[in-house]
């Protein structure tokens, strides 16, 4: 009873303070945003971040059952990248990079420490990899996933990725390319292994 008062008002405490401190980095925030924990977010320049309505983020494992190994991580990296994260979609220790753009859908799940990159972040090109910053040298391709999208603990989204509606990614998958709507994929990379009944 005690452990659940203090979860309350640190849930109502983080909430309060977190949310402000997403709006002064420039999130949008819908309605009913909801945070357990504080997640971290950087934003490039001339970027944006939009939370949709009763999107919830889990930074700390005490909110959700498997737990997680990291807070949320959202991060824009270059002018003009968008992260949009669709209404009533739930993400635990997930983390996003958006280069170019990732966009989310509504009542999607994200299972514990998913990862999510548009980009390769270093130029294929061996010589003068490490220290190579220019964009034009790394490849970097939007992500969409529609509505209704299940992503289980440990997966991989990779650039260039869309994932149709309804479907879902299996535990520890590595998505490298497209995915139709209503069915499951696994394995690295993922494939195809079951279809989804909508009737």
């Amino acid at each position: 009873m005690l452990m659940r008062a203090f979860h309350t008002v640190r849930y109502r405490v983080t909430n309060m303070f977190g949310k402000a401190a997403l709006r002064r980095k420039g999130v949008k925030l819908g309605i009913g945003v909801g945070l357990n924990g504080l997640p971290i977010v950087t934003m490039a320049k001339e970027s944006a971040i939009e939370l949709g309505e009763k999107v919830v983020l889990c930074s700390e494992s005490y909110s959700t059952d498997l737990g997680v190994s990291r807070p949320v991580i959202l991060r824009t990296l270059r002018p003009g990248a968008r992260i949009s994260i669709g209404k009533n979609s739930g993400l635990s220790g997930t983390v996003i990079c958006a280069a170019v753009e990732v966009i989310i859908g509504a009542e999607c799940l994200f299972g514990a420490d998913v990862t999510i990159v548009d980009t390769d972040f270093h130029a294929i090109r061996a010589q003068g990899r490490r220290n190579n910053t220019n964009p034009d040298d790394i490849a970097a391709l939007p992500i969409s996933i529609a509505d209704n999208v299940f992503v289980g603990a440990g997966s991989i989204i990779l650039k260039g990725v869309s994932i149709g509606k309804n479907s879902i990614v299996g535990a520890g998958s590595v998505v490298t390319k497209n995915v139709p709507e209503n069915v499951v994929v696994a394995g690295n990379p993922s494939r195809v292994v079951k279809k989804i009944e909508t009737s």
